[in-house]
C-alpha cells in the first residue's frame, strides 16, 4: 500500500509564496511519476503539475505555469510544489498523487494523499 501525506498548506496573502510537500514511505517511491492536483469548493479536481520519475521533466497547467515549480527528491521520498505569486483563485485543497505516468488525468493516478488546504487572501 502506498501512503502519501501532504503538508505545508496554510493561509497566505495574494502575491505571496508557499511550498507544499508530499512524502511517502517505502523504497518504491522513485518508481512512480508524481502529480499535484487541486480542488476548490464547487469545482472539479484539476491538474496542477506533474513530474517524471527522475525529476528531469515537469509539466504544468497553463494557469500556474511560470508561477509554480514541481520538484522531487527521491532520496527523501518527497515531492514538492513551490507556489509563487499566489492568487486568490489558487485557493483549494491540494493533493499529491502517484501513478505509473505523469498525466493530467486524475483517474490514472491510483494513489492519493489526504490533501492540504491552501488559502490565498486578497
Amino acid at each position: 500500500q502506498v501512503q502519501l501525506v501532504e503538508s505545508g498548506g496554510g493561509l497566505v496573502q495574494a502575491g505571496g509564496s508557499l511550498r507544499v510537500s508530499c512524502t511517502t514511505s517505502g523504497r518504491t517511491f522513485s518508481s512512480y511519476d508524481m502529480g499535484w492536483f487541486r480542488q476548490a469548493p464547487g469545482k472539479e479536481r484539476e491538474f496542477v503539475a506533474g513530474i517524471s520519475r527522475s525529476g528531469s521533466r515537469g509539466y504544468y497547467a497553463d494557469s500556474v505555469k511560470g508561477r509554480f515549480t514541481i520538484s522531487r527528491d527521491n532520496a527523501k521520498n518527497a515531492v514538492y510544489l513551490q507556489m509563487n505569486s499566489l492568487k486568490p483563485e489558487d485557493t483549494a485543497v491540494y493533493y499529491c498523487a502517484a501513478g505509473p505516468i505523469a498525466t493530467s488525468r486524475s483517474y490514472e493516478y491510483p494513489y492519493w494523499g489526504q490533501g492540504t488546504q491552501v488559502t490565498v487572501s486578497s
